[in-house]
């Protein structure tokens, strides 16, 4: 079983597949103007968006999203982690980063509010 899982990661391309859309996925979420970003690293499609711990918290974005489909993994509290499969399409991760989008809109609209108070 484990031959034939090996086989199918080289017939199929998927580590450079996974590079390929890594890169994609990072670009994009790099590319989001939001002021609770600090950073966003990783390799292949296993990415982090580091969150400013004085104004947003990662496990708050990781159950937002949840609510919109997209499952990630708060950690060390400011890190929103993903790792989807590696059989993942383009569209599957625009799609991903248009709600990643819309829940740190969403967070920097609770913290305005919450400033004006």
């Amino acid at each position: 079983v484990a031959l034939e899982a090996l086989n199918t990661i080289v017939e199929e391309r998927l580590v450079e597949r996974a590079a390929e859309l890594g890169r994609h996925f990072k670009a994009r979420l790099a590319a989001l103007d939001s002021p609770l970003i600090r950073d966003v690293r990783g390799v292949g499609l296993l990415i982090g968006v580091d969150l400013d711990p004085a104004r947003a918290d990662a496990r708050t974005a990781c159950e937002r999203l949840m609510t919109r489909g997209v499952l990630s993994k708060d950690t060390h509290g400011t890190v929103i982690r993903f790792a989807p499969p590696l059989v993942i399409e383009r569209a599957e991760i625009d799609w991903a980063v248009d709600q990643v989008s819309a829940v740190l809109a969403e967070m920097e609209r609770v913290e305005d509010r919450m400033a004006v108070s």
